[in-house]
Formats: C-alpha cells, structure tokens, sequence
C-alpha cells in the first residue's frame, strides 16, 4: 500500500517539470540535484546517466527524499522520502509515452533526440514513497 495524496498534489506532480532529489554520499553528505521525473502508479521515474553520482549514492544508501519547489513565500510544501531502487534495463526513456510528452520540448532544448536522450540517460530510478510532507 501507497502514501495518500490530495487530488491537488496529484495534478501538481503532472504538471512540475522538475523536482529536487537528493541522495546521500558515502561520507553522509546530502547531494540535492534537479531533476526530471514522471509521476505514475504511486511511484517516481527518474531517469539517469548509468555513472552518475546519484546512482552510485543509491547502491551506498537506498534512501532519497523528493522535494517539489515551493512558492515564493515559503508555501505550497510538498517533500516526499522513500526508497530507490535502480533499473538498468529499464524502458528508454523515449519509448514511454507520457515521458516523452512531458519533455520533448526540454529534450529538444538541450539539443538531444529523444533517442540520443533515451540512450545518454539509460538507467531509471524508480522511487517508492514511504511518506509525504504536504503543506
């Protein structure tokens, strides 16, 4: 069984295009990082470059935590912690559909193909929230 959301923070998961992920080093420093992300079936997509360092923080430390941007005056709360799991098998980011939806312009803003896209940041993360801060 999942974490309970409101419906509102439901749609803003949809709508945000980045999300703040931080994982944690070897040596117990917090590595907070902009991110790309999909929401779906209770569970966060992220996807990676296969040598980067979130990936080797997650194999030293499962436990990550999640934080949407809030608004200017300090509102509009929403930080999630769970645990990461790490699929390098997972499907290319380019060949899941609400994925490259969501990104297609940025993919075409960094000067990438959805395939070039899907190949440079080959390894998905898959985050499991275990509980949710939401003001």
């Amino acid at each position: 069984m999942g974490i309970r959301i409101s419906s509102q923070l439901e749609e803003r998961l949809k709508a945000e295009k980045i999300v703040w992920f931080t994982t944690v080093r070897r040596d117990s420093v917090a590595q907070p990082t902009p991110v790309w992300f999909l929401w779906q079936q209770g569970e966060f997509l992220i996807y990676s470059k296969p040598l980067a360092r979130k990936i080797s923080n997650i194999r030293g430390n499962p436990r990550v935590a999640i934080n949407l941007n809030c608004d200017e005056w300090g509102g509009s709360v929403a930080v999630f912690a769970g645990l990461a799991t790490i699929d390098f098998d997972a499907v290319p980011a380019h060949e899941v559909p609400a994925y490259l939806e969501k990104y297609r312009q940025g993919i075409a803003d960094i000067g990438m193909t959805p395939e070039e896209m899907g190949e440079e940041y080959s390894a998905g993360i898959h985050v499991r929230p275990t509980w949710v801060r939401e003001e």
